[in-house]
């Protein structure tokens, strides 16, 4: 595996080695003694997965305090547009974003780290989503920011028309008003 530093401090594109012959394709998808030696020991605990239609958009979602979760998040199927936006008020990119396309042919990882809010918008007919977390999910810590905050200047391809959210992310907050990690 390749493991790429983004712009962001601790934000990761993680590039699989592919072997590729006439039965198909074979890869190791997540081998924690790398994972630990480039990026940070992480302790994932649970394995998540969704499937959305084209222009579904999920976020701007993160945990707040000690519920916070580390993500390596990555597509089997389809091909999304994943963001990942800095809440760290410390950080010298505070409210700065990497976007990474993930996709099946691909095969790209992405790791953000606890202290970040993260999105996707799908942008194939269907995608399937898979991510690995090193906290529990924890309503009462549940947060978002909206998608479309012109203060994160966000540039998704498609416009609101064309993008399927929740009525939840819609009530999302501004980034200026939102819970931010010290």
């Amino acid at each position: 595996m390749e493991f790429k530093k983004t712009s962001i401090e601790g934000v990761y594109i993680i590039e699989p080695k592919v072997f590729n012959d006439a039965r198909g394709y074979f890869m190791e998808a997540f081998k924690q003694s790398e994972f630990d030696s480039h990026i940070a020991p992480v302790h994932f605990i649970q394995d998540n997965e969704s499937c959305s239609s084209y222009g579904v958009l999920r976020g701007l979602h993160f945990q707040k305090g000690e519920f916070s979760q580390a993500k390596l998040v990555r597509v089997i199927k389809g091909k999304v547009l994943d963001v990942a936006v800095d809440l760290r008020r410390s950080s010298a990119t505070f409210g700065q974003h990497v976007m990474v396309e993930l996709s099946e042919e691909n095969k790209r990882q992405f790791f953000i780290p606890r202290g970040f809010a993260h999105g996707f918008l799908v942008l194939s007919e269907e995608a399937i989503f898979t991510y690995k977390v090193d906290n529990v999910y924890a309503p009462q810590a549940e947060d978002s920011i909206r998608y479309d905050d012109p203060e994160l200047g966000i540039r998704w391809p498609l416009s609101s028309d064309e993008v399927l959210t929740s009525e939840k992310d819609l009530k999302g907050k501004w980034f200026r008003d939102s819970y931010v990690f010290e």
